[in-house]
């Protein structure tokens, strides 16, 4: 799952059909053929909320004001403020990051954590292939500073279909 990282330093375009942004609630909707593009990495999905944090609640809060001191301005994703706290991704989640490539129903992405998790309604499958290599599950955890993934059942067992011929380290046979 190296394939999976997150990119700090490169910049995100957000395409969709719809955009609705509640500054009072602090989130913004995504609706409509949603695209999240940075630099290798590609989402897709049939809609998209961005959660993010409230920049004035959360400076000075019990603090004495200062009367020289000016309050700080609500963050707002419009102007490129916001710290985003989580996005939650619906209604069929399509990742490719590299050679790498997930399918889902639902998506939940924790900035906090780094955790982006995938997971399938009832009678669906989180798919994750590698090329040639493919992993089903019900439940796909990655961690994307790390790359790390853990892929759990739907009550059954895992599945994984791997091609011996995508190791690097495979050699010919005559």
């Amino acid at each position: 799952m190296s394939g999976m990282k997150l990119s700090n330093d490169q910049p995100i375009q957000i395409e969709s059909d719809k955009l609705e942004i509640h500054d009072q609630e602090h989130t913004a909707l995504f609706t409509g053929n949603v695209k999240v593009v940075q630099g290798t990495t590609t989402m897709q999905s049939g809609k998209m909320t961005v959660y993010y944090k409230d920049k004035a609640a959360k400076s000075g809060a019990g603090a004495p004001a200062q009367p020289e001191a000016k309050p700080e301005k609500s963050a707002s994703l419009a102007s490129g403020s916001a710290d985003i706290d989580k996005i939650l991704v619906t209604d069929k989640v399509y990742l490719v990051s590299g050679t790498q490539t997930a399918t889902a129903d639902d998506g939940n992405f924790d900035m906090a954590s780094q955790t982006f998790i995938l997971t399938a309604d009832q009678g669906n499958k989180v798919i994750l292939s590698d090329g040639p290599n493919v992993f089903t599950g019900c439940k796909l955890t990655v961690h994307m500073q790390t790359g790390q993934a853990e892929l759990e059942s739907c009550g059954g067992r895992v599945q994984i279909q791997l091609d011996p011929k995508s190791q690097p380290n495979a050699q010919k046979q005559n």
